[in-house]
């Protein structure tokens, strides 16, 4: 297969570590990538005077495909969110976030297997805000949620839930209460589970959603909701399976994909050499699926899998010793 050209953010923080190590991890599958460097974060602003320069939003829209280390937005004038604002540039509608159980993690269940899809560019994320008095003692936010918005992210959602094993989705909501804008994005749902009668389908209220996560996991396949209860849930999910050192998403449009770790810069450990790289690893995964590479995606994953099984040589947040080098130097070996 021929190169692909992806756009590369090493990010702040711990970024720049991970990036790297996932980068060589990639490499080491033998798929054909070449990387194209673009700067954007923290660092980044006071360099070009902006935490997401032209050059980076021109690089993206050319390879199409990014994959990214995490960004720390300036305190300040300027963007809300760098994350939010790649999400707004690129119509970036739909967050994948995949969590499953990884080999010698301790954690409270051995039956997770699920994925939760965010839709990404609505909800209470839309930035209208507002404060409705002088003296700023009430504060306004307008959730925005549209019928286009709410079919192509739940279409895509059944879409993932028809691929896997148990062709189950749920759709979370808080229609009991928030009528207009949950109400929309369920009654979309029920629209939408007509089209693919071969998935079996559930609506949920959000509250009763998160009790049954952490009681009873193997409930769950395929979950689709608004915004903000995505944001909420995808964290809850990730904590089910050792926390967001192992997190990885993918943001998708009909045209554009960023791949990144969903976990923070950690710039209290940042040159230290012990962070994690895994969750950017699995980003890198799910972006070699996404370029055609499903052989070296696959294999990448089991190098992690079977490196994480081994037991000795693990990074501080999963209980060992092991620098970031050492933790990768090892997934590379087993590529290899």
């Amino acid at each position: 297969m021929a190169a692909k050209k992806v756009t590369l953010i090493h990010g702040d923080g711990i970024g720049p570590e991970i990036v790297r190590a996932t980068v060589r991890a990639v490499e080491a599958t033998g798929a054909s990538i070449e990387w194209e460097e673009r700067p954007a974060g923290e660092a980044c602003a006071e360099e070009h005077g902006t935490p997401l320069p032209e050059q980076t939003i021109e690089s993206i829209k050319e390879n199409r495909v990014a994959l990214k280390g995490p960004l720390t937005t300036p305190v300040g004038k300027g963007f809300r969110s760098i994350n939010v604002a790649l999400r707004a540039e690129f119509d970036l509608y739909a967050n994948i976030r995949p969590a499953s159980i990884l080999p010698g993690i301790q954690v409270p269940f051995d039956d997770v297997d699920l994925v939760v899809v965010r839709e990404n560019t609505e909800g209470l994320y839309s930035g209208l805000e507002a404060w409705l008095d002088r003296e700023k003692n009430i504060a306004e936010s307008r959730a925005i949620i549209t019928r286009k918005g709410s079919e192509r992210v739940i279409r895509r959602a059944f879409e993932i839930a028809r691929s896997r094993p148990a062709k189950r989705l749920h759709v979370v909501h808080k229609a009991n209460i928030l009528k207009a804008t949950s109400g929309l994005f369920l009654e979309v749902g029920r629209e939408v589970a007509e089209e693919f009668p071969d998935v079996e389908f559930h609506d949920v209220i959000v509250d009763a959603c998160c009790m049954r996560l952490v009681r009873r996991p193997s409930d769950f396949d395929v979950l689709v909701t608004t915004n903000l209860f995505g944001d909420i849930l995808s964290d809850l999910t990730a904590g089910l399976v050792g926390g967001l050192g192992v997190a990885a998403g993918e943001n998708l449009g009909d045209e554009y994909a960023i791949f990144e770790a969903v976990h923070g810069s950690a710039p209290d450990i940042a040159g230290r050499g012990i962070a994690n790289p895994l969750a950017v690893m699995l980003a890198g995964g799910f972006m070699l699926d996404h370029l055609g590479f499903e052989t070296e995606g696959n294999a990448l994953r089991k190098a992690i899998e079977d490196t994480l099984a081994a037991g000795d040589i693990r990074t501080p947040d999963l209980g060992g010793d092991a620098k970031t080098q050492s933790f990768t130097d090892a997934i590379v070996e087993r590529l290899r």
